[in-house]
């Protein structure tokens, strides 16, 4: 296991070489104009360091702090701000069933607004829907996804899990420690949170499909069991958190939790448990969405680590 100094040496040398390939092309960013659209106060760090590239930076549909973003100028619409535009940084929530971003209004990207960016146009986000990835088709912008890139979402990873805890906390009338929870999936959020759940003092059980996971979470100190035998072992549980994107909390699950249970849900868009039941049953169930901004700067620092590096692989003609 890596030391701490030798983890803030690993970020470090990451950053530095970010920063470097980022001064290498750095006369191409200054012609460059970034669009940032949607978001929360995430793409508020994200505008700020777009910006020290040199890059003319122009922002629309998340919240907008009195004092501005330095370097950045907010447009007057989504159209406005998109115009003559070669990148557009959306969100990495995913895209809801309408279609449209995570934004403080509705904005659905679709061929009348993309239509006034640049040519030879890319959009960067965590993940489009069918809509946006065909207008973007026929109009030639390029999409560029990063929502399953490991190293980006291992550096968000903890400020996700600390706002779990924090909305667990605030959600529950018994310690953490001690208490049985089920961590749904073990991806990387997942995989953190057990680890820190266990080291709380929580009895966690991991339900995934995969047996890979199923050992991984053995080795962190937790119980697993196939994401078949769900509905079986809900009995047995306090909380139940899921991570994973697909329906696996059904009605099924829930009716065998505990009547005290919280049931919570911290996937992207569609979401993997069935709230709206939950919550006629009398269970407690939330919907943990967009936790990254807990720690906006730190989050949007590590967003942004990944957006330039695709953005530095464009400028240099690679395949991104």
């Amino acid at each position: 296991m890596n030391s701490p100094k030798l983890n803030t040496l690993i970020l470090i040398q990451q950053c530095n070489f970010t920063m470097s390939k980022t001064t290498k092309n750095s006369d191409k960013w200054s012609t460059l104009k970034i669009a940032i659209l949607g978001g929360d106060d995430r793409e508020q760090e994200i505008a700020r360091l777009a910006a020290t590239t040199g890059a003319t930076v122009t922002a629309y549909g998340f919240p907008w702090p009195e004092s501005g973003v330095t370097g950045a100028a907010l447009a007057a619409s989504a159209k406005e701000c998109l115009r003559h535009a070669n990148f557009c940084l959306m969100p990495i929530p995913g895209i809801a069933m309408d279609g449209g971003i995570f934004a403080n209004e509705n904005i659905i990207p679709r061929e009348d607004l993309l239509s006034v960016m640049a040519d030879d146009a890319h959009i960067v986000l965590g993940k489009a829907d069918e809509g946006l990835a065909n207008a973007a088709k026929k109009l030639g912008i390029g999409i560029h996804e990063y929502e399953h890139d490991q190293e980006l979402m291992l550096l968000r990873a903890p400020a996700i899990v600390e706002a779990a805890i924090k909305i667990i906390i605030e959600n529950t009338a018994i310690t953490i420690h001690d208490a049985n929870i089920c961590v749904v999936g073990q991806g990387n959020i997942g995989t953190i949170l057990t680890r820190t759940l266990v080291v709380l003092g929580a009895h966690v059980t991991v339900a995934a499909r995969n047996p890979v996971q199923r050992a991984s979470a053995y080795t962190l100190g937790a119980k697993s069991l196939p994401i078949e035998q769900l509905t079986e072992a809900a009995s047995g549980f306090d909380m139940i958190l899921s991570t994973v994107p697909a329906p696996v909390i059904t009605k099924e699950v829930i009716d065998q939790l505990p009547t005290s249970a919280l049931v919570m849900d911290l996937s992207a868009p569609p979401g993997g448990v069935d709230l709206n039941y939950a919550e006629s049953t009398g269970r407690k169930a939330v919907w943990a969405r967009a936790l990254g901004r807990r720690a906006p700067i730190t989050v949007g620092g590590s967003q942004w680590t990944g957006i330039s590096r695709i953005i530095n692989g464009l400028l240099e003609g690679l395949a991104v």
